[in-house]
Formats: C-alpha cells, structure tokens, sequence
C-alpha cells in the first residue's frame, strides 16, 4: 500500500485571508465532512457520488468547467446531470448550491457526472481534476476516492489553489491498487484538492475537451478555410501576373513580331527619322504611358524649332541671374496639335514675352491641364483605347480600396474569430493590385508600331551619329531632332552636335533660327545653354508640384 502523510498547519492570519476568497454568505458555516467517490468509465466518464455534512442553511461549491492549457488551448471540463443541488454558470466556474433547510447541521448528497478529465498520453493515461474544495467556507475533512478498474500506475495530490504545488494531506492506493484515495485536514475558502492518477494505455477511450483560445497567434491559424483563401490568393497573384502579360506585356509582343503589319514600321539602321508626324511630347507619354515635365519641356523647344517661339538667353550681368524669356511669334496655328495650343496659351496667356523666371510657382496649376490634354491626344491618336492615367488611377484606387477593407476586416476577423488569415489575403491582394496598377496600361497595335519605330529612332540619337543632309539643311534638321534628344534624356550629347554642325566650316554661328544668346555667345556655349534651359523650365513649370507623383 502506497501512503504519504503531511502535516498542514495554517497560521491564522493566512486563514483570515483566504477566507476572503470568497465570500461566505450570512446564514453559511462550514463543511465538517466531505466524502467523494468517483468511478471512471470505459469512455472517460467520471460518475461521482458525494456527501457533505455542513453547518448553515445554504452552502455553494464551485466547480472548474475550465482551465488554461496552454497558449492556444483551454482544457474544457463538462459538469452534468447534476442532482442534489441547483446550478448556476459563472464563466469559467459551474457553481452548485445546497440548501439545508434551516440553521444546524445538514447532510446534501449530490450526483454529477464530470467529462474532459482524463487524457491519453506516452506510455500511459492521466485522470487530473480538481476533485473537491471550492467551497465558499473551510472545509475540516475532505476524502476522494477513485476507482477505475485498472491498476493504479502512479498517483499525486495538491491542496491550495489551481496553481498550488503543495501535497494533500495523504494519497494511496488499496491492496490491490485499483483504487485510489485522497485526504485533506482543512481547506481555506477557495482551495481544491487536485488529484492526479496515472493508468495504463486503452484504460478509457477519454479525449480531453479542448477549446482553442483566441489570441492574436490564433486569429492567424492555417486552417481549410484560411489555407482555401491563401490557395485563392495565389490563384488571384497569378491572375494578376497573366493579366499584366496580357496587357503590358502584350507592347513587347508586338514590337518584337508584328510591327512590320501596323503604319509605321521599325527604322532599320538606313534610317534616320521620328515617326511621320509625331511630336516629343508624344512620343514621351507613348515610351512611358505618363505626362512627365520633360515631355512639357520637351514640347515648349520643339514649338520653339518649328517656329512658334524664340526663346532668348538673357544676359546674366543684366538680370543677376541666368534666365531666358519665350516670345511669340506669329506663325499659322494649323499644324499646332490641341495639346500644344493649351501650352501655349497657358505659357504667353496673353502675352507676347514672358521670362522662365516668372513661370515659377505660377505655371504648375495649369500643368494638369497640358498633361490631361497629351493623354487625350494619345488616346486621339488610336495609341491606347483609354487614357494612361486614368487606367492607373482606376486599377490602384480598386488596390487601394481592397487593401483598406482588408485591414478593416482583418482586425474585426482578428478580435473575434481565428479567420484573420482571410483579411491579410484579402490586404496583400488589394496591395498588390494597387502597386500593379501602374502597369496596366496597355498600347493598341498601333500604339506599339509606332513605339517599334520610337525605338529605333532613339538608338540613332544616343550613337549621336549625324545623318547626311545638305549644308544648308543640316542645322534646321539637327534642331528638329534635339527636342526628341530631350525626351530620351540624351540632350548633351545631341546638343554638342547641334553645335558642331553650326561650326560649318570653321566658323560658329552666333545663334541659332529658333534660339538667341546675349552678346559674345556663340554656338561653342549652346550644349551648356541647353542643359540649363532644361532644368530650368522644368523647374519652373513644376515649382509647386512635381507631374510623376499625379501619375
């Protein structure tokens, strides 16, 4: 026979406080005796039978229906059939109450049945219960018994509260370890006895009972649900992917094997030449399917080299500074495109001279109209079925939506159940269209023909190589291709060669048809000039705002 004796002494003052543990009620006394008897079932089934003989009227014991297993898991405990006594829920507790019938010594017997506690693990089965206490009063004398029909492998007992590691009075088993017994000397309001009992492996078929906990690791479980929409999500990624192949993709496509059947051709290395009638600005909005500044800079040299402007270098001594003043010319407007009319009435606005200086901070609000007014012309020009900026806008503003109600639904799915993993699906689909929305813009057939031919024509413009041309013609027709210099960022070089060419034949020019220096300028200064001249007007037809961020 196994047994084990401990002593337990309470100092009075510890008495005291837990009895405050929980409140005894007026006409309460205490639990003079408390026997339970409990048998395990095939199934795991706890039936138990008790006897509690008591001082007082009304007496109240609380049973554990739950306690915390681990970070994701509560271990759940089902108290039923409960006779002998009322019952009542209070969260985590199942509580029971007996009533005496009047002041003096009563006896209750109460029947229950208890399921959850006794769980398969290596090697063996434990049964671990917190069997008796949780009374609102002391209780002087407390035994367990349990019988299972199995031999008892082990067995240990703790006394105080849930968490307590102190032993129980005494815990054995009988002659023929089948049956295990358990006391206690003295339990404060509040404590328990837990018993822990250890059988061998196919004792019951018990499973323990196990709620999952909801905690922000939780709100995240891969489940079929969870893992269903991280599969669609993958699926909608894919999608996406085939969607911009199909779309941005589809420009390469083209240029690569069907240039040849569109209206312009690809230039072959004999070739030398923008496409037939279209303009820089254009051409900058085709390569990149956005509006930027240096297509607006690019459009106000090239008005100048068609005659519409002359753009005059100012004296910096005079000025203080370096600066330039557009003046108009008076010229047909019937080869002017509509995109080129609204920057030219927004840069002179009645004016016949204005400096680039005084462009600054005020040019930038009638910007978006020239930038509205390219997209149209691209679209005018059967480039694209629908305007670059607005499919952007369209495609990232259902991005950002979906990302926005993805966040919203996953902290609402992350506070109350453990699908959070469907809003983050939901928030990296939404992220990703956004981001990819800029590539959705797609170029017609004939968008992309004429791209081919872009193309070709700029890898003549980087080489810097210099068609042939007659003598006379050569400097008007290097002017007419620096302006698509300055769209593909290739105006310095394209410029010193604009400027050897106005050398002739030895001499250099003191200015040029469509752009004037001050005095002791010549064509040796034009290359600086026009760096300058770009980064200024860029500057200041941009100054409140820069155009890509509208994009």
């Amino acid at each position: 026979m196994l047994v084990r004796t401990r002593l337990l002494i309470a100092p009075a003052v510890a008495a005291g406080l837990l009895a405050c543990a929980i409140p005894a009620s007026a006409d309460s006394g205490r639990v003079l005796t408390d026997d339970i008897a409990l048998t395990a079932g095939p199934d795991g089934t706890l039936q138990a039978r008790e006897s509690v003989t008591f001082d007082g009227s009304v007496l109240r014991r609380s049973f554990i229906n739950r306690k915390r297993m681990d970070d994701r898991h509560d271990r759940r405990f089902e108290i039923g059939d409960v006779r002998g006594g009322s019952v009542g829920d209070e969260g985590d507790r199942t509580i029971v109450t007996i009533t005496g019938g009047g002041p003096g010594r009563h006896t209750a017997r109460l029947s229950y049945t208890v399921k959850g506690a006794i769980t398969p693990l290596p090697g063996h089965q434990e049964l671990n219960w917190t069997a008796a206490g949780g009374w609102e009063v002391p209780a002087k004398q407390t035994r367990v018994t349990v019988e299972s029909g199995a031999a008892v492998q082990n067995l240990n007992c703790f006394a105080g509260d849930l968490n307590s590691m102190v032993g129980c009075t005494q815990f054995f088993t009988n002659h023929t370890h089948v049956q295990a017994e358990f006391r206690q000397q003295t339990l404060q309001p509040g404590e328990y006895v837990t018993i822990v009992i250890g059988y061998p492996p196919g004792t019951t078929t018990a499973k323990p009972l196990l709620d999952q906990r909801h905690t922000l690791a939780t709100a995240f479980t891969v489940n079929g649900v969870t893992g269903g929409a991280l599969v669609g999500l993958l699926a909608l990624l894919l999608g996406g992917v085939a969607l911009l192949y199909f779309t941005w993709g589809r420009d390469a496509r083209i240029v690569s094997k069907k240039a040849a059947e569109g209206d312009h051709a690809p230039v072959d290395d004999a070739g030398f030449a923008p496409p037939d009638g279209v303009r820089p600005g254009q051409i900058g909005t085709l390569i990149d399917e956005q509006a930027d500044v240096v297509d607006v800079t690019a459009t106000i040299i090239d008005l100048a080299v068609r005659g519409y402007l002359l753009i005059e270098e100012l004296p910096r001594a005079a000025y203080g500074r370096l600066d330039w003043q557009l003046r108009r010319l008076d010229r047909p407007a019937g080869e002017i495109l509509p995109y080129e009319r609204v920057l030219y009435d927004a840069l002179f606005d009645g004016r016949d001279t204005v400096r680039l200086s005084e462009l600054g901070g005020t040019f930038a609000g009638r910007l978006s109209a020239v930038r509205g007014a390219l997209y149209e012309d691209v679209v005018r020009q059967g480039w694209f079925t629908r305007r670059p900026d607005s499919e952007r806008t369209r495609w990232t503003t259902t991005g950002t939506v979906l990302a926005g109600a993805g966040a919203v639904g996953t902290i609402a799915l992350a506070l109350y159940t453990n699908l959070a993993l469907i809003g983050l699906a939901v928030i990296i689909a939404g992220a990703a269209l956004a981001v990819g929305g800029r590539y959705m813009p797609a170029k017609t057939t004939r968008g992309a023909t004429v791209l081919a031919h872009t193309l070709g024509f700029r890898a003549h413009l980087y080489r810097g190589s210099a068609p042939d041309a007659p003598p006379e013609d050569r400097v008007a027709l290097f002017s007419r291709y620096l302006p698509y210099a300055v769209v593909f960022d290739s105006v310095s070089r394209w410029a010193e060669t604009v400027a050897d060419v106005g050398a002739g034949d030895g001499e250099r020019a003191d200015n040029l048809y469509w752009y004037e220096g001050p005095a002791e300028w010549d064509l040796s200064n034009f290359a600086e000039s026009m760096r300058s001249f770009t980064l200024a007007t860029s500057g200041a037809i941009s100054a409140s705002r820069q155009l890509r961020s509208l994009s």
